[in-house]
């Protein structure tokens, strides 16, 4: 009798061993993993984004043959030209109003617009394709208040000049012009600072550009600036010297 009780002893806390051992694996198997948190991963600066002139765009629109892509300020190309139209990184102000809410973070300035088989798109400073434009999510801008020019052009005799609106009264006084009429065209461009505006001027029959105090900018060696909003965009004008080929330079007559 001894003996067969010593058995069944034997018998059960082997069988009671086996259950506690099953019952440990199931729960490690079933039990949830506790995520392992990672240092917040910054992103790396891109190299070629440098930034020789903090008063210009890091890309700058730039024709190759006829495609549109755009260089650093280095002149090297970051986006390869493969689009018909290429214009500055800026903000779309119909994006940034679009009732799709998802549409308006690519109307901001990290952005550019450009143009590829009649088909328009945003893209990322990498280059990146990022947004292809519908007309279901463009919103109405809305516009700050305009800023009133203080100067403008005055012709006199044939010759252009400046004068600056609230204080001119008198043609005939010399002294009322900003920049007496001396040139064949004058041409304000559009920027924030109606103060001091860059001007195109034609002298010669050669485009440049001056300031309000008449002083040389950009020197009269081109045979056409372009009237558009470079200027304001990205402190650049958008100059050509066979009247064919355009290309921006900057306010230091430097090439991109």
């Amino acid at each position: 009798m001894k003996n067969i009780l010593t058995v069944l002893f034997v018998l059960i806390s082997i069988s009671a061993f086996s259950q506690t051992k099953s019952v440990k694996k199931i729960g490690a198997k079933n039990a949830a993993k506790t995520p392992v948190k990672k240092g917040n991963l910054v992103s790396k600066p891109n190299p070629d984004l440098v930034v020789i002139n903090k008063d210009l765009p890091v890309l700058i629109p730039k024709k190759k043959g006829d495609k549109f892509g755009y260089v650093n300020q280095n002149g090297k190309f970051i986006i390869q030209p493969e689009y018909h139209i290429a214009v500055f990184f800026y903000e779309d102000c119909n994006l940034l109003n679009s009732p799709n809410e998802k549409a308006r973070k690519y109307g901001t300035k990290d952005y550019a617009t450009v143009e590829k088989d009649m088909i328009s798109y945003r893209v990322d400073q990498s280059g990146k394709r990022v947004y292809q434009f519908k007309d279901s999510d463009l919103g109405k801008c809305k516009f700050e208040e305009y800023k009133h020019q203080l100067f403008q052009a005055y012709i006199l005799n044939g010759f252009y000049g400046i004068i600056e609106k609230a204080k001119f009264v008198n043609a005939a006084d010399y002294r009322q012009y900003q920049i007496y009429p001396q040139y064949q065209y004058l041409y304000i461009m559009e920027g924030d600072d109606v103060a001091d505006p860059m001007i195109i001027a034609s002298n010669n029959d050669k485009f440049g550009v001056i300031d309000v105090n008449n002083k040389i900018i950009v020197p009269f060696e081109y045979s056409n600036i372009k009237r558009n909003f470079s200027w304001k965009l990205g402190k650049m004008f958008e100059v050509t010297k066979d009247g064919k080929n355009y290309y921006y330079i900057d306010a230091n007559n430097k090439t991109y």
